[in-house]
Protein backbone atom coordinates (compact mmCIF):
# COMPACT_ATOMS: atom_id res chain seq x y z
CA UNK A 1 0.00 0.00 0.00
CA UNK A 2 1.22 3.68 -0.88
CA UNK A 3 1.62 5.74 1.50
CA UNK A 4 0.47 8.99 -0.21
CA UNK A 5 -3.03 7.80 -1.01
CA UNK A 6 -5.55 8.87 1.10
CA UNK A 7 -8.46 7.08 2.25
CA UNK A 8 -11.70 8.92 2.70
CA UNK A 9 -14.16 8.00 4.94
CA UNK A 10 -17.44 5.84 3.84
CA UNK A 11 -20.40 7.40 4.80
CA UNK A 12 -23.48 5.55 5.04
CA UNK A 13 -26.41 6.59 2.92
CA UNK A 14 -29.60 7.21 5.17
CA UNK A 15 -31.98 5.61 4.92
CA UNK A 16 -35.86 6.89 5.46
CA UNK A 17 -37.24 5.70 9.22
CA UNK A 18 -40.20 3.67 8.97
CA UNK A 19 -42.85 3.74 11.48
CA UNK A 20 -44.75 0.39 12.08
CA UNK A 21 -47.33 0.93 10.59
CA UNK A 22 -45.28 1.04 6.96
CA UNK A 23 -45.65 4.71 6.53
CA UNK A 24 -42.44 6.59 6.01
CA UNK A 25 -41.47 8.93 8.45
CA UNK A 26 -39.34 12.28 7.21
CA UNK A 27 -36.43 13.12 10.03
CA UNK A 28 -37.07 16.27 11.36
CA UNK A 29 -35.95 18.62 9.12
CA UNK A 30 -33.46 21.38 11.51
CA UNK A 31 -34.75 24.77 11.66
CA UNK A 32 -32.53 27.72 10.72
CA UNK A 33 -31.89 29.91 14.03
CA UNK A 34 -34.29 32.56 13.54
CA UNK A 35 -32.47 35.95 13.57
CA UNK A 36 -32.60 37.27 17.16
CA UNK A 37 -35.02 39.66 18.00
CA UNK A 38 -33.62 43.28 19.64
CA UNK A 39 -34.48 42.46 23.22
CA UNK A 40 -36.09 45.38 25.20
CA UNK A 41 -33.40 47.79 26.59
CA UNK A 42 -33.98 46.11 30.16
CA UNK A 43 -31.30 46.31 32.52
CA UNK A 44 -31.36 44.52 35.74
CA UNK A 45 -28.66 44.07 38.58
CA UNK A 46 -27.72 41.12 40.57
CA UNK A 47 -27.18 42.04 44.24
CA UNK A 48 -23.20 40.89 43.75
CA UNK A 49 -23.29 42.82 40.63
CA UNK A 50 -24.70 46.38 42.67
CA UNK A 51 -22.93 45.47 46.16
CA UNK A 52 -19.63 45.82 43.27
CA UNK A 53 -20.81 48.81 41.49
CA UNK A 54 -21.26 50.79 45.31
CA UNK A 55 -17.90 49.53 46.21
CA UNK A 56 -16.30 50.76 43.13
CA UNK A 57 -18.18 54.27 44.03
CA UNK A 58 -16.90 54.43 47.18
CA UNK A 59 -13.36 53.88 45.89
CA UNK A 60 -13.74 56.11 43.44
CA UNK A 61 -15.07 59.06 46.52
CA UNK A 62 -11.81 57.79 48.46
CA UNK A 63 -9.58 58.19 45.42
CA UNK A 64 -10.84 61.80 44.50
CA UNK A 65 -10.62 62.78 47.69
CA UNK A 66 -7.28 61.22 48.24
CA UNK A 67 -6.27 63.30 45.45
CA UNK A 68 -7.31 66.87 46.36
CA UNK A 69 -6.39 66.11 50.05
CA UNK A 70 -2.27 65.55 47.95
CA UNK A 71 -2.80 68.14 46.00
CA UNK A 72 -3.54 70.51 48.91
CA UNK A 73 -0.63 69.17 50.66
CA UNK A 74 2.11 69.94 48.05
CA UNK A 75 0.27 73.46 47.66
CA UNK A 76 0.75 73.98 51.68
CA UNK A 77 4.41 72.50 50.89
CA UNK A 78 5.42 74.52 48.03
CA UNK A 79 4.60 77.98 49.87
CA UNK A 80 5.72 76.78 52.75
CA UNK A 81 9.31 76.25 51.11
CA UNK A 82 9.05 79.59 49.40
CA UNK A 83 9.14 81.27 52.53
CA UNK A 84 11.27 79.56 54.57
CA UNK A 85 13.36 80.11 51.25
CA UNK A 86 13.24 84.18 51.80
CA UNK A 87 13.59 84.24 55.36
CA UNK A 88 16.88 82.16 54.93
CA UNK A 89 17.75 84.82 52.20
CA UNK A 90 16.85 87.76 54.78
CA UNK A 91 19.06 85.75 57.48
CA UNK A 92 21.73 85.37 55.50
CA UNK A 93 21.49 89.23 54.44
CA UNK A 94 21.07 90.25 57.62
CA UNK A 95 24.34 88.64 59.27
CA UNK A 96 26.46 89.33 56.63
CA UNK A 97 25.91 92.99 56.54
CA UNK A 98 25.20 93.31 60.31
CA UNK A 99 29.52 93.01 60.89
CA UNK A 100 30.05 96.03 58.55
CA UNK A 101 28.04 98.56 60.37
CA UNK A 102 30.60 98.65 62.77
CA UNK A 103 32.48 100.16 59.50
CA UNK A 104 29.48 102.84 59.41
CA UNK A 105 29.95 103.84 62.87
CA UNK A 106 33.84 104.31 62.71
CA UNK A 107 32.96 106.72 59.97
CA UNK A 108 30.61 108.75 61.77
CA UNK A 109 33.21 108.69 64.47
CA UNK A 110 35.67 110.08 61.92
CA UNK A 111 33.87 112.22 60.96
CA UNK A 112 32.94 114.21 64.27
CA UNK A 113 36.83 114.39 65.29
CA UNK A 114 37.62 116.34 62.56
CA UNK A 115 36.56 119.57 62.64
CA UNK A 116 38.59 121.00 60.20
CA UNK A 117 35.04 121.60 56.56
CA UNK A 118 37.94 122.30 54.41
CA UNK A 119 40.11 119.53 55.26
CA UNK A 120 40.94 117.25 52.10
CA UNK A 121 40.75 114.12 55.30
CA UNK A 122 36.85 115.29 56.08
CA UNK A 123 35.89 115.69 52.47
CA UNK A 124 37.44 111.70 51.74
CA UNK A 125 35.65 110.24 54.96
CA UNK A 126 32.56 111.70 54.08
CA UNK A 127 32.49 110.63 50.60
CA UNK A 128 33.21 107.00 51.77
CA UNK A 129 30.46 107.80 54.08
CA UNK A 130 28.14 108.90 51.67
CA UNK A 131 28.83 105.96 49.57
CA UNK A 132 28.59 103.00 52.16
CA UNK A 133 25.06 104.70 52.93
CA UNK A 134 23.90 104.43 49.22
CA UNK A 135 25.01 100.38 49.27
CA UNK A 136 23.46 100.05 52.44
CA UNK A 137 20.03 101.55 51.20
CA UNK A 138 20.37 99.41 48.12
CA UNK A 139 20.56 96.46 50.26
CA UNK A 140 17.33 97.54 51.94
CA UNK A 141 18.82 99.02 55.20
CA UNK A 142 17.98 101.67 57.13
CA UNK A 143 18.86 103.67 59.77
CA UNK A 144 16.22 104.42 62.47
CA UNK A 145 15.23 108.06 63.57
CA UNK A 146 15.36 107.90 66.91
CA UNK A 147 16.53 111.29 68.40
CA UNK A 148 13.16 112.64 69.74
CA UNK A 149 10.80 109.36 69.06
CA UNK A 150 8.55 107.96 71.97
CA UNK A 151 11.17 105.08 73.26
CA UNK A 152 10.49 101.60 71.48
CA UNK A 153 11.88 98.65 73.64
CA UNK A 154 11.44 96.81 70.18
CA UNK A 155 13.77 98.73 68.53
CA UNK A 156 15.66 100.77 71.18
CA UNK A 157 18.63 99.76 73.97
CA UNK A 158 18.13 102.34 76.35
CA UNK A 159 21.50 102.56 78.73
CA UNK A 160 20.87 105.79 80.35
CA UNK A 161 17.58 107.84 81.94
CA UNK A 162 18.43 111.78 82.41
CA UNK A 163 15.43 114.08 83.77
CA UNK A 164 14.86 117.00 81.35
CA UNK A 165 11.69 118.81 81.87
CA UNK A 166 12.09 120.07 78.04
CA UNK A 167 11.24 116.31 76.97
CA UNK A 168 8.30 114.21 77.60
CA UNK A 169 8.08 111.07 79.15
CA UNK A 170 9.99 107.95 77.47
CA UNK A 171 11.61 110.28 74.90
CA UNK A 172 14.51 109.19 73.51
CA UNK A 173 16.81 112.42 74.01
CA UNK A 174 20.29 111.31 72.73
CA UNK A 175 21.24 108.61 70.52
CA UNK A 176 25.11 106.74 71.04
CA UNK A 177 24.95 104.13 68.70
CA UNK A 178 22.94 103.80 65.37
CA UNK A 179 20.15 102.03 64.93
CA UNK A 180 19.39 100.17 62.03
CA UNK A 181 15.95 97.88 60.13
CA UNK A 182 16.21 95.42 57.16
CA UNK A 183 13.11 95.71 55.81
CA UNK A 184 10.55 95.14 59.12
CA UNK A 185 13.54 93.24 60.84
CA UNK A 186 15.80 95.10 63.65
CA UNK A 187 19.18 94.40 62.39
CA UNK A 188 20.52 96.49 65.45
CA UNK A 189 19.22 98.31 68.47
CA UNK A 190 19.55 101.40 68.39
CA UNK A 191 21.46 102.56 71.83
CA UNK A 192 20.14 105.56 73.02
CA UNK A 193 19.65 107.88 76.19
CA UNK A 194 15.67 108.15 77.65
CA UNK A 195 14.02 111.28 79.46
CA UNK A 196 12.21 110.34 82.00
Amino acid sequence: MDTNETVEPVVPEEEPIIAPEGEVVEEPVEQAPEAEQPQEDTFTLTRTQMEAMELAVKQLASASDQYARLGAEYENFRKRTAKEKETIYQDAKADTITPFLAVYDNLQRALAADTDAESPHRKGIEMMATQYQEILGKLGVTEMDCKGQVFDPEKHNAVMHIENPDLGENVVAEVFQAGFMLGDKVLRFAIVQVAN
